[in-house]
């Protein structure tokens, strides 16, 4: 199942949707962090929810934008190559490219996950 979050592009006076499925990529409006869709929300949250980065929706990958302040200047910020999910719904995304806002879904931040260990190769 897959969800939809409102997006920073706007045609007209409409926002576009994005819909969250795998391999769906998404760039940071607030700062250079990038993610892919690893695995798509199961449960969906209210029609408000939003993927955010920095406390600004994300929005496609490529698409054209400018930068804006972040709305939720602290936090941990989002490293590469570490894979973020958000335990309610399901959905986990996996950071292609590392920056300073910290991600959230419908207000929740976004738990980094643990790393699993790999097997003894004796």
């Amino acid at each position: 199942m897959s969800m939809e979050v409102m997006s920073m592009e706007e045609t007209g006076t409409e926002k576009t949707s994005i819909e969250l499925k795998p391999g769906t990529r998404l760039a940071s409006a607030v700062c250079d962090a990038e993610v892919v869709v690893v695995k798509g929300p199961s449960a969906l949250p209210s029609d408000k929810a939003a993927l955010t980065c920095g406390g600004v929706p994300m929005n496609l990958s490529g698409a054209a934008g400018e930068r804006v302040a972040p709305e939720q200047p602290d936090g941990e910020g989002t490293l590469l190559g570490k894979r973020y999910t958000d335990e309610e719904t399901g959905l986990v995304v996996l950071c292609t490219r590392g920056g300073t806002g910290s991600l959230s879904l419908a207000g929740r931040p976004l738990r980094q996950m643990a790393t699993k260990p790999l097997p003894a190769s004796d």
